[in-house]
């Protein structure tokens, strides 16, 4: 999915992958599920590495924290060893607990040995504050919400308000779940896949922008209403490649997701939480090794800027596509919480004179009316 059309500013060469999601990086899959119960408005959003067992072949990894204002599990040992040895859980700031037992659960069903004859496991849980839509409170997320979300893994699967992102608002308008890919062709014989997905929950709509255009500070005076007076928002990357980078390259490669964050408005506010977390398929780290010594692949520092330049455009896309697709919904209190499409046509029919603007910008994001 992602967006149909390319963006007018990519950085990357604009070659997306076949499905144009994360999950075209070969054996990552993606499970959700969503919760619509009365005045929660919440889910799950689960990403598998690989098919395998992963904690008995971890993948290389990294994680770097934009902004620290996050409840997010995992970061220390991901940053100490380089690895990602279960699969990673998105959900609402109130879900990690039971996130974390749920996911601790699944491994140790998959694993007799953890914490009997070798070591315990490092879960991965992200999150992000749904309340503004959501009754957090009510604490809905269950580890059998968690569990069917691991079950329901797919190679395709929804964007907009649905998983973990169905309680969230980006820009003052509809986020939730974006994804986006780019291939990276280094040589005739050479070329790898970069993906991302974002949990969008972040930024001012004054500051929206879409190649250039500042379409969000109108869209700001006409949902005045809906304006927040601080940044308490955040946004969750997740990075999957298939190019033999070491967890050094991959936190490279993580700190480039600002840049992609940056390019549609966001300026990473004192209350939001930016967590990168980025991970290779390739060189799997055995965890019952045979030998002292692994011989690996690596790819050069060289020619990297062709993987920066991937994820900047594939961060910049998903949050794009995570409100293009985020439909209209009505939050706790009763209020109607615009997607994009609903909130820019509403401000066609009231304000007629920002027609062109709007067409503009629907056409670029591949919005057919």
């Amino acid at each position: 999915m992602g967006l149909s059309v390319k963006l007018i500013n990519d950085l990357s060469d604009g070659t997306k992958g076949p499905n144009n999601l994360i999950t075209d990086v070969a054996g990552v899959k993606v499970g959700q599920i969503t919760i619509d119960e009365g005045d929660v408005h919440t889910g799950v959003t689960a990403i598998l590495p690989h098919q395998g067992n992963i904690f008995r072949e971890k993948v290389p990894a990294a994680s770097y924290v934009i902004n620290g204002f996050g409840k997010s599990v995992g970061l220390v040992q991901i940053d100490e060893l380089g690895t990602i040895e279960t699969p990673i859980i998105l959900t609402n700031t109130f879900g990690v607990g039971t996130a974390i037992n749920a996911l601790t659960k699944h491994m140790l069903d998959q694993n007799p040995e953890i914490g009997d004859t070798t070591s315990t496991v490092n879960p991965i849980v992200a999150e992000c504050n749904d309340g503004d839509v959501s009754n957090i409170r009510a604490m809905r997320i269950t580890e059998a919400d968690v569990m069917a979300a691991l079950k329901a893994t797919e190679t395709t699967f929804e964007e907009g308000a649905v998983g973990s992102g169905r309680g969230m608002m980006c820009y003052d308008l509809k986020g939730g779940i974006g994804s986006s890919s780019r291939l990276v062709k280094v040589d005739d014989t050479h070329t790898y896949t970069v993906g991302s997905l974002v949990m969008t929950n972040y930024g001012f709509l004054d500051d929206f922008i879409v190649n250039g255009i500042p379409i969000g500070k109108p869209l700001a005076k006409m949902l005045a209403a809906d304006k927040k007076k601080e940044e308490k928002g955040s946004i969750i990357t997740v990075l999957a490649t298939d190019a033999p980078l070491n967890s050094r390259q991959l936190k490279r490669l993580a700190k480039r997701a600002t840049v992609g964050i940056n390019r549609s408005g966001g300026y990473i506010g004192n209350g939001s939480g930016e967590i990168v977390y980025a991970f290779s398929t390739a060189n799997l780290v055995n965890h019952f090794a045979d030998d002292d010594f692994d011989t690996i692949d690596r790819f050069n520092d060289n020619h990297i800027d062709l993987f920066f330049r991937a994820v900047a455009a594939s961060v910049d896309e998903a949050i794009l596509s995570s409100m293009v697709h985020a439909k209209s919904v009505v939050d706790r209190k009763g209020r109607l919480r615009l997607g994009l499409v609903d909130a820019a046509n509403k401000l066609v029919q009231e304000q007629p004179d920002y027609a062109e603007m709007v067409e503009r910008v629907l056409t670029q994001l591949g919005v057919v009316q």
